[in-house]
């Protein structure tokens, strides 16, 4: 039966092509309130889109965002088949700056094999990857090989911040699923599929430094009060050592060792750290030493300044010492590190080396752990059987150096594991202008989607 879905899904690439311009079309910024209602209407059109697969579906009404619930009913799956649950996103980034846009970011265009706009690979694209797998499906076999649930959510680019209280809520609709697939990251490169059983954790803080009630004149207060700016950067400055390492006091205990053998396959992955930095624009690349430019993006940890924020930034010259000075820092964890620990250590560090003269805020915006998915599974070996026959090329596996914090719910609120088959690109300019999905990476991966319920099935 699965040879006779595959056909009918190169059959209609066109109709496929169609109805996801349609879904990208609508702006659900999530973190835009002048987008609510183009979020909600996203989220309809899934929840439409669902149940033309035959799917019972609602909406979950957050504080937010809503979140779309879609079941199979009896008699859409075969009797004792495997509960999956599909977890993925319809709310997208922001598209700014739209001048660096060659087309609309809500306009779908076409260029060169690719589709550009704003959510063509996160996450829209590879959502409905698995939902035209399911038309599929049904069309084909008036069944669905697993009995699956899908769960969106609506605001997953502000911190799923409504997703606890909805996993809590539908716990006992949840739990008795064997397996969690999210489609929310990307292939190695052009023609190697890829599994990722790795994503490190994230904790993220504002700091805030404040000096006198207003801002000086650096001519008549300059060299006799604290500077916010100029102390915060050398607070900023001691965070890592003349080689990289960061020096916040135990940092780096408890971190657990990748495999000898997971590292040896990692060096045979084909990877040019010369052209990673030229694609780049950099003519070197810089890290913690001791470690291959994979590693140190996969499973090392780091700390970075994200944002530097004080004083007069206009045009011209106004000499003044800033009254406030203020940083965003994130911190990438890997496997063995406690973000509370760390956030201690962290908060710890800021206060013994807070100079006089200046006020120390420090405010933790998000704390999650690293996560990693058992590579031996049958699940995973499911979705490697899958990609092979989405994208005729057998998978490696890698992991990915950026967060996605439901992968521990999930774990934690539901005792499952998740599954990361993605089907985008390194290059697909993820929250950035000129976002796309190759049509290559579209088709690839709802053929993909396609086998791999069908292989959970064990057929």
């Amino acid at each position: 039966m699965l040879d006779s879905v595959l056909v009918w899904i190169d059959k209609n690439r066109r109709a496929w092509l169609d109805d996801l311009k349609q879904w990208l079309s609508i702006a659900s910024v999530s973190a835009d309130p002048q987008h609510a209602a183009d979020t909600a209407a996203a989220a309809e059109w899934a929840m439409y889109y669902l149940r033309g697969a035959g799917m019972q579906t609602k909406l979950l009404a957050t504080p937010g965002h809503p979140s779309v619930l879609a079941v199979t009913p009896e008699g859409l799956y075969p009797p004792g088949a495997p509960h999956v649950l599909f977890y993925g996103h319809y709310d997208v980034q922001p598209p700014e700056p739209l001048d660096k846009w060659l087309s609309p970011p809500f306009s779908p265009a076409q260029r060169d094999g690719r589709l550009f706009a704003r959510g063509a690979s996160d996450d829209k694209g590879q959502v409905f990857c698995h939902m035209a797998a399911l038309v599929a499906w049904k069309q084909i076999a008036m069944q669905i090989p697993v009995r699956l649930t899908v769960l969106l959510e609506g605001e997953e680019e502000i911190g799923s911040i409504h997703l606890r209280s909805v996993l809590e809520a539908e716990r006992e609709a949840l739990a008795s699923a064997s397996t969690v697939i999210i489609s929310d990251s990307s292939q190695f490169a052009p023609g190697i599929p890829a599994i990722t059983t790795g994503l490190r954790g994230l904790v993220y803080y504002q700091i805030t430094l404040t000096g006198a009630n207003q801002d000086l004149h650096s001519g008549v207060y300059g060299g006799a009060v604290a500077n916010p700016a100029n102390e915060l950067c050398q607070l900023l400055g001691r965070l890592h050592d003349a080689s990289g390492r960061v020096t916040i006091p135990h940092f780096y205990d408890n971190i657990i060792a990748v495999e000898e053998a997971v590292r040896e396959q990692w060096e045979k992955l084909p990877f040019s750290e010369s052209d990673f930095a030229r694609g780049l624009g950099l003519e070197a690349l810089r890290g913690e030493p001791g470690y291959s430019t994979l590693e140190r993006r996969w499973c090392r940890p780091t700390v970075d300044i994200n944002g530097l924020t004080s004083g007069y930034q206009g045009a011209g010259a106004k000499t003044v010492l800033p009254a406030v000075a203020s940083a965003k820092v994130s911190m990438r964890l890997v496997p063995g590190q406690n973000p509370a620990e760390i956030c201690a250590n962290f908060e710890a560090f800021f206060r013994a080396a807070c100079p006089p003269g200046v006020k120390l805020s420090l405010e933790c915006l998000s704390a999650s752990p690293a996560a990693l998915t058992p590579s031996d599974s049958p699940a995973v070996r499911a979705a490697m059987a899958a990609l092979e026959i989405g994208f005729g090329k057998s998978p490696v596996l890698m992991r990915e150096g950026g967060s996605i914090p439901v992968v521990n719910w999930f774990k934690e609120i539901l005792g499952i594991d998740s599954v990361l088959v993605g089907f985008g690109l390194p290059d697909d300019n993820l929250h950035a202008p000129n976002e796309k999905l190759d049509l290559d990476c579209l088709y690839g991966g709802i053929r993909t989607a396609a086998a791999l319920y069908d292989k959970i099935a064990g057929n």
